[in-house]
């Protein structure tokens, strides 16, 4: 009996590439506000819309610490977007349950938790250095379906192994 083709697995396999290569473009812009903040912090502020009667010295280094943090993500989503590739290789050849995609779900739930506590770092760094004057809105913090995402997939790569060592008996015994 042959397999279903799916057209979802080589969009998926598609879309993973295109979200590597953002990822790089990511920490390039990352690494130029970042430089551009040491060179000149009058021009970053400026392109950044903060106006100067609000540039202070605390602003500059939250801000900083936004972009560091942001650069830390990067390794963080290249590790998780590989092992995604990886897993959506292994479906596209038809065996996905294999027990390196149970270990490969598992890092990809710690990777996930690890991007979630970025975003409290990051929030809390808007928190601190937020003033009346000039308020930093930022798109961080505490994400209820984030962190259930990470849930479902530590519970997810346990499902991987169970199924891998369900199959593994069945292999056994036929």
């Amino acid at each position: 009996m042959s397999r279903p083709s799916s057209t979802a697995l080589p969009i998926a396999f598609a879309v993973l590439r295109i979200l590597i290569a953002l990822n790089w473009a990511y920490a390039a812009v990352l690494v130029a506000i970042l430089s551009g903040s040491f060179a000149n912090q009058t021009w970053t502020f400026t392109a950044l819309g903060v106006p100067v009667a609000d540039q202070t010295r605390l602003l500059l280094m939250g801000m900083r610490g936004i972009a560091m943090l942001g650069l830390v993500t990067v390794p963080l989503n290249l590790a998780m977007l590989r092992r995604l590739l990886a897993i959506t290789d292994t479906a596209r050849a038809g065996d996905p349950f294999v027990a390196a995609n149970a270990y490969r779900l598992n890092a990809i739930a710690w990777l996930l938790l690890a991007l979630q506590l970025v975003s409290l770092m990051v929030w809390a760094i808007g928190k601190a250095v937020s003033t009346a004057a000039h308020p930093l809105h930022l798109d961080a913090g505490f994400s209820p379906s984030g962190w259930l995402a990470v849930i479902l997939v530590f519970v997810l790569a346990r499902v991987f192994a169970e199924g891998t060592l369900m199959r593994e008996d069945l292999h056994g015994t036929v």
